[in-house]
């Protein structure tokens, strides 16, 4: 296949460009500094609690919890939603569903503006969770479709770039939003809680407006199915789904590579969503600071992604993963010994993070796009890829808040997470043998 038209590569990055501002503002920095500094109802040794649906719980086990809620959600509902906009050649109409709900999900975080109003940040922090990786998994079904197998790690490279300079550039905005409000003639009592919250709302028209920039660029699928309408929506989703499960089956390198995503990418994932709420409670770091940190991570993520993807030209992909996932491992041991109130350390750790994490996520989806096979199922093939991904995630917070809870220290949480890489990074191994090298 040859790669598509520029408009389309370019369109098609920038729905990274659109909903990365999603993952770093309410994921990675403003939104989790402000739950945990207006969540604190109760605190007990240098522990926070909040009360929420009858029961107490630590504050920031409460939103690993939430976060983990979410991503079950998705784990559930989209092999059945990529197997029928395969078969029916829809995957636009669900992408534009879930971008704009999900847009939506954000401006509607304006109300949440106290512990009192608990109920409106979880559930539309959920909805907006939920909305994002379903968008997103019908977004990185067009890359087999619109790139070939020698363009694919550069182009997916060239997404993660787009989102992060994008997501950057509305993060310095919404931090000028919080810390000088009074510029926007905000007083200094609505000032500190007003701020964030209409950050959220930037998010929200941001993630709307260049989503559709990004839709309409993008090509029509087609449809998998011969007669697409004639059976029940449900049925053709379960077929569809069970016939990209009989195709898995009989390819025994894509299995195991999946088994090796799905340990590493638990570390990876849960690393990423813990990581502000880690520096902002374990470590003391001010929230200018953190934010501050969070922006150089996405910066340094930008040169990580071509770099990375420079190095699996030169030795393949898996062992440039297996790169990747090992320095992972001494980055969560450099983070447990990291020292309470060191900016300095702080930073140099995000700076870490900044570089294997862009490498990580673009190569681990030009990986799996070049062990396909040739199809039209690829929402689904690609839904298999997230489902893995999401079930790894919700172990992996899951694990993150109880281990939080059960010792009192995130500490200890972070250590845990070598684990995860260790099981990866050996997995890859294995792949890698069943490979023949070949990728």
């Amino acid at each position: 296949m040859q790669t598509a038209s520029k408009k389309v590569i370019h369109g098609w990055a920038m729905y990274d460009w659109a909903n990365s501002v999603y993952n770093l503002v309410i994921t990675s920095t403003i939104f989790p500094a402000f739950y945990e500094a207006i969540t604190a109802e109760r605190t007990e040794n240098g522990v926070s609690y909040v009360r929420f649906l009858g029961r107490e719980f630590v504050n920031t086990s409460l939103y690993n919890y939430a976060l983990a809620g979410a991503l079950l959600v998705v784990a559930i509902i989209l092999p059945l939603l990529t197997s029928i906009a395969d078969y029916r050649g829809t995957k636009k109409r669900f992408m534009n569903f879930f971008f704009v709900l999900g847009s939506f999900a954000c401006m509607g975080l304006y109300f949440f503006e106290s512990s009192k109003t608990l109920g409106y940040g979880i559930v539309f922090m959920m909805i907006a969770c939920i909305c994002f990786w379903s968008s997103y998994v019908f977004s990185n079904s067009y890359l087999p479709e619109i790139a070939s197998p020698q363009d694919r790690d550069r182009i997916s490279a060239k997404g993660f770039a787009y989102g992060y300079v994008g997501s950057v550039i509305l993060q310095v905005i919404c931090f000028i939003v919080v810390m000088k409000y009074e510029w926007f003639g905000i007083s200094k009592e609505s000032g500190p809680n007003l701020g964030p919250r209409i950050s959220f709302i930037l998010v929200g028209l941001w993630w709307l407006g260049f989503g559709y920039y990004s839709l309409v660029r993008l090509p029509k699928p087609l449809a998998a199915g011969d007669e697409p309408y004639k059976r029940n929506v449900f049925t053709e989703g379960y077929i569809e789904l069970l016939k990209v499960w009989k195709q898995l089956k009989a390819l025994p390198v894509i299995k195991k590579y999946l088994t090796a995503f799905f340990f590493y990418n638990m570390g990876v994932q849960t690393v990423m969503l813990a990581a502000t709420l880690y520096g902002k409670s374990e470590l003391a770091i001010p929230t200018e600071n953190l934010i501050i940190a969070i922006l150089l991570i996405q910066l340094v993520a930008i040169p990580g992604a071509f770099i990375i993807s420079r190095l699996s030209a030169k030795i393949g992909n898996i062992k440039a993963l297996m790169v990747v996932v090992a320095s992972w491992v001494f980055i969560c041991i450099a983070a447990y010994f990291a020292p309470k109130g060191n900016t300095m350390v702080f930073y140099g750790l995000g700076a870490s993070v900044g570089f294997v994490m862009g490498g990580i996520q673009s190569l681990s989806r030009s990986t799996y796009s070049k062990l396909m096979p040739e199809t039209h199922d690829t929402a689904s093939f690609f839904s298999f890829s997230d489902v893995t991904e999401k079930v790894a995630v919700v172990i992996g917070m899951i694990s993150y808040g109880y281990i939080t809870e059960i010792t009192g220290s995130q500490r200890n949480s972070v250590l845990a997470l070598t684990l995860f890489f260790f099981l990866g990074f050996i997995l890859l191994m294995i792949t890698l043998k069943a490979s023949k090298n070949k990728i």
